[in-house]
């Protein structure tokens, strides 16, 4: 794949793009010879009266053209999406891949939470996503780039969100805490683990990655939103309970995400 950042795959995308152009004149040219048939003549006519091979000849080139320039139109990237569709199934294949592949990792090495957690946070999660889910503290050490990372980078994808920072990372039904436990990392966790639980994995990935492709910016993911909004609001009124598995349905009602 040429890559704009390297000169001479620049050259070659400047002579693809003139051979473009001439082709598009010259399917102009056959679009207007098209024209005045089809002006004068009834389709009836051409394929009662046209001479068969010519016309095979004819539908034979249209539907060679037509194959292929759809083909290249499934690969256009979305409107502020650096990748082709097909790029982009890929993407939420190794990101699906890859959060799978770490909760089998860490499921291992995590602790249940304790009875006083699981008290102070019943007015917010469910009893059952609270019993299942486990965590994890690196205490001191951090989670490295995903290794497709690189990749992505080779492609155009920008500003992708520095793991290595973060408080904690959700692995499907694990938490894993960059250093050490805190109970507002951990409600950030848990919402990722409850938007996971209801939307399925795959959903939540494809969602997820869609969404950071159009933006660039991984604060502005609805799903990473919202984590942050009941996080917040979680710090601020501890006493306060609000149903976080409602506000998740209520989104996906509202197609918010």
């Amino acid at each position: 794949m040429y890559r704009w950042d390297d000169p001479d795959d620049r050259v070659a995308i400047a002579e693809m793009n003139a051979e473009l152009r001439h082709a598009q004149l010259d399917l102009l040219s056959a679009r207007c010879s098209a024209d005045r048939l089809r002006l004068r003549f009834s389709i009836e006519d051409v394929a009662r009266h046209a001479e068969r091979d010519v016309l095979r000849k004819a539908i034979g080139h249209a539907e060679a053209l037509h194959e292929y320039y759809l083909s290249i139109q499934k690969e256009i990237p979305e409107d502020g999406m650096p990748l082709s569709e097909s790029q982009f199934q890929l993407a939420v294949e190794c990101v699906t891949a890859y959060l799978w592949a770490q909760r089998e990792t860490f499921i291992r090495l995590g602790r249940p939470l304790s009875a006083e957690h699981k008290e102070s946070l019943r007015s917010f999660f469910s009893a059952g996503l609270l019993e299942k889910v486990r965590f994890v503290e690196l205490h001191g050490r951090r989670l490295p780039p995903p290794p497709f990372y690189e990749r992505a980078k080779s492609v155009g994808v920008a500003n992708l969100p520095e793991i290595t920072h973060m408080a904690s990372l959700t692995f499907v039904d694990v938490i894993v805490f960059n250093g050490n436990f805190s109970e507002r990392a951990l409600v950030h966790g848990l919402v990722h683990v409850a938007q996971m639980q209801i939307l399925g994995l795959e959903r939540y990935t494809d969602l997820f990655v869609r969404s950071f492709l159009r933006t660039q910016a991984h604060f502005n993911v609805p799903l990473e939103r919202q984590a942050f909004t009941l996080e917040a609001k979680f710090a601020a009124y501890p006493t306060e309970p609000f149903p976080v598995e409602e506000q998740i349905r209520l989104w996906l009602r509202e197609r918010r995400y």
